[in-house]
């Protein structure tokens, strides 16, 4: 009979290191360059954008997307939107970190996931209200998504994505 008192069937220290390599790798892989690629992903949909001080109007956004005939409806979460603002650096040698806090920013953004978001052309329709509910914005404009590369192109593609920003009232594409 197999003892076990060293747990987990007789492992020795040495094999864990292996283990340990073999289960962080299994959460990504290695291009053909050799670049680590992480299990990272992308969202497939459209981004809004509405910057401040326009997005201060905003209590909520609606977004429609039709491609190949048929249309999608969703509602917008609007957040807050952020900028990094330096926090100082613990020296000027190489081996010192500087650091950075996120501040808002007074603008507002949100993400439409669409499933099956296709890399051709597509009209997306942004309706924007205020907190009591009436129209600010009813605008049309196409946009053409392109695929993500969240690790690199060297580690393979993505989700599709587009972004829209509404600034001075008006949509327009960010490239």
């Amino acid at each position: 009979m197999r003892s076990y008192r060293n747990g987990f069937g007789g492992l020795r220290a040495a094999a864990w290191p292996a283990i340990v390599l073999a289960l962080v790798t299994a959460c990504g892989g290695t291009s053909a360059s050799g670049r680590v690629c992480t299990g990272i992903g992308s969202r497939e949909g459209i981004g809004l954008d509405i910057p401040a001080p326009y997005a201060a109007k905003v209590g909520e956004a609606a977004m429609t997307v039709c491609w190949n005939g048929a249309c999608r409806e969703r509602e917008i979460q609007l957040m807050p939107s952020t900028k990094a603002v330096p926090a100082g650096c613990t020296g000027d040698a190489p081996e010192d970190s500087c650091s950075a806090i996120a501040s808002p920013d007074g603008g507002k953004h949100g993400f439409a996931d669409l499933d099956g978001l296709p890399t051709t052309p597509v009209q997306v329709t942004v309706v924007l209200r205020d907190a009591a509910g009436a129209e600010l914005l009813d605008q049309k404009i196409g946009v053409t998504p392109h695929v993500t590369y969240p690790n690199g192109r060297e580690c393979g593609a993505g989700a599709p994505q587009a972004e829209i920003v509404v600034a001075d009232g008006r949509l327009s594409v960010r490239p």
